[in-house]
């Protein structure tokens, strides 16, 4: 697989095909598997992103804290705000299910991890409800976030606890926009512009959960990711270039997260887990957990 994204961007180009064709090939010939296989198995992962999406709308799934849930079914059924009726409400909704499943101990994919798992299902099924896009386009799509993946895992890191929720929630909404960019037909560039873009918006992005669970801000945070993700292709679709290469980006999110105090790393120590409230509602759900 490669370890530059701007290395497969050049490629696809010289070759005229998409970058989830090349993904595809090129992991095929890595693995000594089939294309067809590797479409299977990412269909069967679309498929699950899709059971939790639904599963977590149904707004009756809490986390044992009882810290998180039943907000995605608020954002179905709820009142309207001013992005009522629209696709960007729609895809906060989906991030918001998956992670309430993923809470609630139920199946999700970890894409790229479990903290980050509702932003690229969010983005790629919302995103296709609304422009009737089919699962052929959408399992090319995770071609895609894959190779985005791969790089990123590469070149910096997929862990919250080595470099914060930029590595997490940021990755995924970096995978989520290059994906969808060229799902709604952007070129490989313009993949990379998008990817470029999201993961800009989330340098820095510290990983602070109350009491070390993957609940609170992490459920929301994937809500924000969606929406970065959905800037990063809306500026890349139309025409807009981030002037920092893409691998360059990556490699500034490891420098930072490798640079990153503990406190922000996924410890619990810092950031909103340290806050006043944080820390009561933290001890308060820990022992109700205990106790059960």
């Amino acid at each position: 697989m490669y370890k530059a994204l701007g290395d497969a961007i050049r490629d696809a180009e010289a070759q005229k095909i998409s970058l989830s064709q090349l993904a595809l090939e090129t992991e095929a010939k890595d693995q000594g598997r089939s294309v067809d296989s590797i479409r299977a198995a990412l269909q069967r992962a679309l498929d699950v992103m899709r059971s939790a999406v639904s599963q977590g709308m149904t707004g009756d799934l809490y986390s044992a804290s009882g810290l998180v849930g039943g907000d995605a079914a608020k954002l179905r059924t709820g009142p309207d705000g001013p992005l009522a009726g629209t696709p960007f409400r729609d895809i906060l909704a989906r991030a918001l299910a998956v992670q309430e499943v993923n809470a609630a101990m139920g199946v999700i994919v970890a894409a790229p991890t479990a903290g980050g798992a509702g932003v690229l299902p969010a983005v790629l099924t919302g995103l296709a409800a609304a422009r009737n896009i089919d699962d052929e386009a959408l399992v090319s799509a995770l071609a895609v976030a894959g190779l985005i993946g791969a790089v990123i895992a590469e070149r910096a890191s997929l862990s919250g606890a080595e470099g914060g929720c930029q590595a997490e929630t940021g990755a995924a909404a970096a995978m989520a926009a290059g994906a969808a960019t060229e799902m709604l037909g952007g070129s490989p560039s313009q993949v990379g512009h998008a990817t470029a873009l999201a993961m800009q918006g989330t340098l820095g992005l510290v990983c602070d959960p109350l009491g070390g669970l993957v609940e609170l801000p992490c459920v929301f945070r994937n809500a924000t990711g969606s929406a970065i993700a959905l800037t990063g292709i809306e500026l890349a679709m139309a025409g807009v270039e981030f002037k920092i290469p893409v691998d360059e980006v990556i490699d500034v999110m490891g420098e930072i997260g490798r640079s990153m105090d503990v406190r922000y790393r996924e410890t619990a120590g810092g950031g909103l887990a340290a806050t006043p409230t944080g820390r009561r509602l933290a001890k308060e759900r820990l022992v109700q957990i205990k106790t059960r």
